[in-house]
């Protein structure tokens, strides 16, 4: 079972990609095959449906599409700006639910689709909010969200020097949180053979 991971954050020291790392470890440890993708390598624009229309959907888009249809499940860590997912990962996403042939089944890329959430905030809330709304927008793509969740406050002092966290509780839950991810894909898969 492959798992796609990635942040909506490209800051270069970010936490939810740290975070997003312990959990991406609980996969690979279960036995998953995970790709990380670093969004800030894939140049976007912001969603425009004139610029669809008169240019297509664009090279970083169709290949981020093709990595998402050739995966099984989904970890996303998702920052918190305001209360809401970042416009990084909105847009992105945004740009993948675009057919780009006339016979494309609408939300092609999303069919199938389990994903993991997981949110670090400096803030004492964890990104909490933010991941409610993440929830929402992924349903209405058709992608499955597991029920269970991992976010972390006060992220600035959660981390130790070798990536692990402080908090020996939700280091495990966040490993388990990536485990959990493959044993549902690996059931599902079982189901559908």
């Amino acid at each position: 079972m492959k798992i796609l991971a990635l942040s909506g954050s490209s800051r270069e020291a970010s936490f939810n990609r740290r975070l997003l790392d312990i959990a991406v470890a609980g996969a690979r440890q279960a036995g998953a095959e995970v790709t990380v993708v670093d969004l800030s390598e894939y140049e976007l624009p912001l969603y425009d449906q004139d610029l669809e229309y008169s240019e297509g959907v664009p090279e970083a888009a169709a290949e981020l599409k093709k990595l998402m249809v050739e995966h099984h499940g989904l970890l996303i860590a998702s920052p918190e700006y305001n209360g809401f997912p970042t416009p990084l990962l909105k847009n992105t996403f945004d740009w993948l639910s675009r057919k780009q042939t006339e016979h494309e089944p609408p939300m092609f890329a999303f069919q199938h689709k389990i994903a993991a959430v997981v949110a670090a905030s400096p803030g004492a809330g964890g990104g909490t909010r933010g991941l409610t709304i993440l929830r929402i927008y992924l349903q209405n793509l058709g992608i499955m969200v597991l029920p269970g969740q991992v976010t972390l406050g006060q992220a600035g002092q959660a981390f130790r020097e070798d990536g692990r966290l402080h908090n020996d509780q939700i280091q495990k839950a966040t490993e388990s949180l990536g485990a959990e991810l493959f044993e549902v894909l690996q059931k599902q898969s079982d189901r559908l053979d």
